[in-house]
């Protein structure tokens, strides 16, 4: 058996595990105290947890001997790592705090992350000259550790809100926390759609028209039926339907559109799997869920939060910024520039920069502590999702 193949059912192996892992932490909380050491349920879950992780370093040793570089030079490579880094945090975590009911919160975001990553091309192929330099290794594993570490801190968040927000009226926050729920439906609407469109088959190539006089004609293929086409775009394949809009003249690349129809589609398909389970929950689905978590302690919560910022924004601080300016600065000559992907890193760096000010010098604890983490993982995700899809520049991994 070839190396790719045992590194691809290693990943699918640590996948499935993680699965099982969550249905056990899940256990937990028809225990009499959702954070008790002695919970056998949460003894299995964090015992498959960690059978699960080493699964997946071995899938990712694995693809680094077959493919002669560390596996982390495209978006499949890197938000595979991203999951992994994930899955880490949380087990460093829970041994600090043994709250099993965080393996409930945090298990599934690492399982949408290695899912959404699944949908990207896998072949292994050589790096690129640019990405040919150790600095590759350093940075992009130290940024992605500190992400990861910090998402902890989102779930960590998202569990403290569900568990203390009044669900019995509607205000704006439980609007808010309702779309932050969503968006998790339209990660997973990504997955459904594009497994769906890529198991029938189904591909439309365009043409797209040179933007210089001595370029020559593009095209561009699209996997999923395109509702937005390229600008002035000439779709190609006889029989199939157009689009119904045209991307706006300012995204650049030809890719550009396709990463936004993308995006549309699982917005939309999110949207009608939010909408089905809002319909047999007969609520909303923060509501459904709060019962479930009445012997969680909210105090030891928000500890837990605060702690996965105070850990990982040094982290993201090293990888994100210090080892990122060298190695622009030996790749393009200069420490900084305006790249999408930099001015997002930076503004990550900032706003968790605030967090903790606000935490330790104006006392945001509790909801307020929370309503952050949320927020920061939010435009982790951006940077990740949107920055990397939609809008190009020197980073762009896909």
């Amino acid at each position: 058996m070839e190396l790719s193949t045992i590194s691809s059912n290693l990943l699918y192996a640590s996948f499935f595990l993680y699965l099982i892992a969550t249905f056990f932490f899940g256990g937990t909380i028809r225990e009499k105290d959702a954070q008790q050491k002695e919970s056998k349920a949460g003894k299995i879950g964090i015992t498959i947890t960690i059978i699960g992780f080493v699964a997946q370093v071995g899938y990712f040793i694995t693809r680094w001997i077959a493919s002669q570089h560390a596996p982390l030079s495209n978006l499949f490579e890197y938000t595979t790592f991203f999951g992994m880094m994930l899955v880490l945090a949380f087990i460093v975590i829970y041994f600090i705090y043994r709250l099993n009911v965080l393996g409930l919160f945090v298990l599934p975001i690492a399982l949408l992350i290695i899912a959404y990553a699944s949908m990207f091309p896998s072949e292994i192929s050589p790096l690129i000259p640019a990405l040919n330099t150790h600095w590759l290794y350093i940075h992009v594993s130290t940024v992605s550790l500190g992400q990861a570490i910090l998402a902890v801190s989102f779930g960590a968040g998202l569990l403290y809100l569900i568990k203390t927000l009044d669900q019995t009226e509607r205000t704006k926050k439980n609007a808010w926390l309702e779309f932050i729920i969503y968006t998790l439906f339209a990660v997973i609407g990504f997955i459904v759609i594009t497994s769906g469109f890529r198991l029938g088959g189904y591909e439309v190539t365009f043409e797209v028209p040179a933007e210089g006089e001595a370029m020559e004609a593009s095209t561009v293929d699209y996997t999923l039926l395109p509702i937005v086409g390229p600008t002035d775009g000439t779709l190609q394949t006889e029989g199939a339907t157009g689009p119904l809009l045209e991307a706006p003249s300012w995204m650049q690349g030809e890719k550009a559109a396709r990463k936004l129809n993308t995006m549309i589609w699982s917005l939309l398909v999110g949207l009608v799997l939010y909408v089905l389970a809002r319909l047999i929950l007969r609520k909303r689905v923060a509501a459904a869920i709060q019962p479930k978590l009445s012997r969680v302690k909210p105090s030891l919560v928000d500890e837990v939060s605060y702690r996965a910022v105070a850990i990982g924004f040094p982290v993201f601080t090293l990888g994100g910024l210090i080892f990122a300016m060298i190695w622009a600065q030996i790749a393009w000559n200069r420490f900084w520039g305006w790249d999408p992907k930099e001015v997002w890193a930076l503004i990550t760096w900032l706003f968790y920069a605030v967090f903790l000010h606000l935490r330790l010098g104006a006392g945001w604890h509790g909801e307020k502590s929370a309503w952050l983490a949320v927020i920061g993982f939010a435009i982790i995700m951006f940077n990740l999702i949107a920055v990397n899809l939609v809008l190009a520049g020197l980073h762009s991994y896909a």
